[in-house]
């Protein structure tokens, strides 16, 4: 092969690497990230006793999942049965994606504590992705695009493993809860701030985790939260569990 001939196959190679690259974008999603919707229909059995999807979808114990996704939480048309936090969750900017869907079936209080859905959480994360691919079937188009937000999978850790462990202490979460109390009320009161007296610890440190992994989309919360250490979380979940005894 001549040298110009080399030169002309090193070129095509490289023309053909970047136009795989600008196809697959910089946000694109690789199949392993995907959910299957075929599995994600058996999933959906968990769930069926109080959800419907599909064609005359319509509202049982709990809200049709119909167009889910991209919905404002909290939002169903003629559903009534939404707790106050979740509606609270909706007005401060929840909306349903992939994302946001992972977390809240993994461990439903973590993004909405106090929720009316009895369910104890899918902890198997393709389980998750598979129930996803399914419901995202009966929502808008672009539900056949890999790498559209909706469908690709990325999920920030709800509580890690250094969280998780930590015994708070109490009384350094006294000293921490002096910016809390100048919203939620150490009496327990709810007069349109939601309260947080007598949380269980590991139901506190999941909510104060995902504001601070900014799964939860309160801003002031997000920020007040970005700076709190494993210990300092921990330590304030303890001390607002007290308060309940």
């Amino acid at each position: 092969m001549t040298a110009d001939a080399r030169r002309r196959t090193a070129a095509g190679r490289l023309l053909a690497l970047c136009l795989a690259l600008a196809l697959a974008g910089p946000g694109a999603a690789g199949a392993d990230d995907l959910g299957d919707p075929e599995r994600g229909a058996k999933v959906f059995r968990r769930c069926q006793s109080c959800h419907a999807v599909g064609p005359d979808a319509a509202n049982k114990v709990g809200p049709h999942l119909n167009e889910l996704f991209g919905r404002r939480a909290g939002s169903v048309e003629g559903y009534s049965g939404y707790s106050g936090d979740l509606v609270r969750a909706g007005q401060d900017g929840l909306h349903w994606t992939a994302e946001k869907l992972h977390i809240y079936i993994e461990n439903p209080k973590s993004l909405v504590s106090q929720t009316r859905m009895r369910f104890a959480g899918i902890s198997d994360p393709d389980d998750r992705a598979d129930l996803i691919a399914f419901l995202r079937t009966y929502s808008a188009s672009p539900r056949d695009i890999p790498e559209a937000p909706p469908t690709a999978r990325h999920v920030d850790p709800v509580l890690p493993d250094s969280l998780a462990v930590l015994q708070g202490d109490a009384e350094f979460g006294e000293y921490l809860a002096s910016e809390c109390v100048t919203c939620h009320r150490a009496d327990g009161a709810d007069e349109g701030i939601p309260s947080i007296t007598g949380w269980p610890s590991h139901d506190f440190a999941v909510a104060l985790n995902a504001y601070r992994v900014k799964a939860r989309p309160h801003p002031v919360m997000q920020m007040l939260t970005q700076n709190l250490s494993d210990e300092e979380i921990a330590a304030l979940a303890a001390y607002f569990a007290t308060l309940g005894e």
